[in-house]
C-alpha cells in the first residue's frame, strides 16, 4: 500500500468506502477510471492483468473485464452501468458469479450462514475535485449482507483495491508524461 498517498477505508451496515487521492485533474482521472485501454493496465492486484475490457459506458450499458491471476486463472466481472454522470459519478452491478469454482465455494464457506452466495453488489465511484488539479475518488460498495461484507474483507478486497489504486496511479503518472 502506498504510505504517501494511503487509501482511507469507512465501513458502515452492507457498507465499504474507499478513497483516495490523486495528482491529475477529473476529466483525466474519469477518462482513465472508464476506458477500456487503460483500465486493462490497472485493474486489479499486482501481478493481475486484464485480457479482456470491455466497457458501454452509458445507463443500461454493460461491462465485462476478465482478471487474470499471475498463475493463469481467470476471474471474470460483469456488471450494468446505473448511473453516469461524467468526471462526476459512475453507478455499477458487480457480478462474480463467473469466478472460479473453488474461489465461490471460499466466499459460501466464509459467509457461513447457509444462503447461496450471491456477489451482487452496487459500488458508486465519485470524482471529487480537490485543490491544486487533484481528484479525490470515493468508492462506495454496497453488499447484499454484512456476511458478504465480511467475507470480502476477510478475503483481502481492501488489500486488493489498495494495490490496483496503486496502479492506478502508475497509470496517471504514465499519461500525464
Amino acid at each position: 500500500m502506498n504510505q504517501k498517498n494511503p487509501v482511507t477505508v469507512e465501513t458502515a451496515d452492507r457498507i465499504l468506502i474507499l478513497t483516495r487521492i490523486f495528482d491529475a485533474p477529473k476529466n483525466l482521472i474519469f477518462k482513465l477510471w472508464t476506458t477500456p485501454e487503460h483500465v486493462a493496465r490497472w485493474w486489479g492486484p499486482n501481478g493481475f492483468t486484464n485480457p479482456v475490457c470491455e466497457i458501454d459506458l452509458r445507463p443500461g450499458g454493460n461491462y465485462y473485464y476478465v482478471m487474470r491471476s499471475p498463475e493463469g486463472i481467470d476471474y471474470p466481472i460483469r456488471g450494468t452501468f446505473l448511473e453516469v454522470i461524467p468526471d462526476e459519478k459512475i453507478v455499477y452491478t458487480e457480478t462474480l458469479d463467473e469466478h472460479p469454482k473453488e474461489w465461490l465455494e471460499s466466499m459460501r464457506n466464509e459467509i457461513g450462514t447457509g444462503e447461496e452466495f450471491a456477489s451482487n453488489s452496487v459500488i458508486t465511484v465519485t470524482f471529487e475535485k480537490e485543490p491544486v488539479d487533484r481528484t479525490k475518488i470515493k468508492i462506495h460498495t454496497l453488499f447484499r449482507t454484512n456476511e458478504i461484507k465480511g467475507a470480502f474483507l476477510k478475503m483481502g478486497m481492501i488489500e486488493g483495491w489498495s494495490e490496483s489504486l496503486d496502479r492506478f496511479d502508475a497509470e496517471v503518472k504514465r499519461t500525464k508524461v
